[in-house]
């Protein structure tokens, strides 16, 4: 248990913070509830095994997690209401500045704390963390989006004087920041050569799928809707997702490979959902392709164990090409087969789990999906592959060390931060120059 011992043979005590007990944590999260952000999940009974009394600071779910206020597995949850943005980036800046207040004051309520960790988007989260810092706390930041990456990718405005802007916050946090987390080496890159950190400042904290969750059962042929082959998308359908890329190559799989073999299930939700059902049926796809919104795990899984073959659609754009799919680490721990386009951390991830169409061509993403459903032998040796890497390499143990040696990166030299007042610190932290 990591309660017990941290996977390289130290005291959990001793990896979390110097050894000294009592330490709290404030985790602030801005785009999903919790615990359903999976990754934020993780962190926290990381954390809570390791001796850590943790709050987490989130946006209500609509759905689920609705609660103001709950305590889960030892964790104690503060949601606040919160409108999702609509409209451009006019409906963000409300957004936004709403969920600075509640964060800024549910973090007063909760009170001084060892280590505040900030989960973009946004790079705005450094302002509360900043007043927390004020009162003795090391500010972790938790990058899970390149910012301006994802402002280029998804609203394709250029580098205008919002661009400026975003890039201005997120070099505010950098240069805020004692610790940061990045989800893969090239977020780690872009902290180091962009942010101006140290790289013994820098954490790669690796998303996994919870292994409990993602466990094949048998198929169920009844899914496929009488074809021969069930195809599957599982993931967030917003504009820059690529769910639009996914439908026009299904078309050509019926057009120009002549294959109608095949019935097709989306899962998923987001705010390209209703134009991704209307670009369906102005495809002539609505009897082959089947959107969900959001299931329950167990018909998740359903659908995985029954899938011969899995789509991560993303384009090649500023942003994904250099961030991590939660979508294809899942499709591996199921042991799906990938068709993907040739993204650089798609490959990381995925390596030969996966087959991958030039980045953005719709016709040989399409040619890939149907190679892949003539060929079982090769389809099966993928899923092998992809349980394996999930199982090895890619699996949260390893995401779980990174995390305890950067809050005791962040905590080393410092003593706990008393119930009334900011912790004594012994030395500075360095700048680069």
């Amino acid at each position: 248990m990591l309660g017990d011992t941290t996977y390289d043979g130290t005291s959990s005590g001793d990896a979390a913070g110097g050894g000294r007990p009592g330490r709290r944590a404030l985790i602030l999260v801005e785009n999903l509830s919790v615990p359903f952000d999976r990754r934020v999940w993780q962190e926290c009974t990381t954390l809570r095994d390791a001796g850590w009394t943790v709050d987490v600071i989130c946006p209500r779910g609509e759905q689920r997690d609705t609660e103001p206020e709950a305590v889960l597995d030892g964790v104690r949850i503060h949601r606040y209401p919160l409108r999702a943005a609509a409209g451009g980036p006019a409906g963000y800046l409300r957004e936004y500045g709403s969920a600075l207040w509640h964060t800024a004051r549910l973090a007063r309520a909760v009170g001084p704390v060892d280590v505040v960790h900030a989960c973009n988007p946004p790079d705005l989260l450094f302002l509360p963390a900043l007043w927390l810092k004020r009162r003795g706390a090391r500010f972790v930041f938790d990058q899970h989006d390149l910012v301006p990456e994802l402002y280029l990718s998804r609203f394709g405005r250029g580098e205008d004087l919002l661009y400026r802007a975003v890039c201005a916050l997120e070099r505010l946090t950098y240069r805020a920041a004692d610790v940061v987390l990045a989800t893969n080496e090239s977020y780690r890159d872009v902290a180091i050569r962009r942010g101006g950190q140290w790289p013994e400042d820098v954490f790669v904290v690796r998303s996994a799928p919870r292994t409990d969750r993602f466990q094949p059962v048998p198929p169920e042929p009844e899914l496929k809707r009488g074809k021969p082959h069930l195809l599957c998308y599982l993931g967030v359908m917003g504009p820059q997702d690529g769910v639009d890329y996914a439908l026009r190559a299904l078309a050509k799989l019926r057009d120009e490979c002549g294959r109608t073999d095949w019935h097709a299930v989306f899962v998923g939700a987001g705010d390209a959902f209703d134009a991704m059902v209307e670009l369906s049926r102005q495809l002539g796809l609505a009897g082959q392709v089947e959107f969900t919104g959001r299931i329950p795990d167990a018909d998740l899984v359903r659908c995985l164990s029954t899938a011969d073959v899995c789509l991560s659609p993303d384009p090649r754009n500023p942003l994904n090409d250099v961030s991590t799919m939660n979508k294809v680490l899942e499709y591996m721990a199921m042991g799906r087969p990938i068709v993907s386009f040739d993204l650089r951390e798609a490959r990381v991830s995925a390596g030969e789990a996966a087959v991958y169409a030039p980045a953005n061509d719709e016709a040989a993403f399409a040619g890939l999906i149907a190679m892949l459903l003539d060929d079982p032998e090769k389809r099966a040796r993928m899923g092998k592959i992809g349980q394996e890497r999930v199982g090895g390499e890619l699996s949260w143990r390893n995401s779980q060390r990174s995390l305890l040696a950067a809050y005791a990166a962040a905590c080393r030299g410092r003593t706990p931060v008393p119930a009334g007042g900011p912790a004594r610190r012994r030395a500075g932290r360095r700048r680069r120059p």
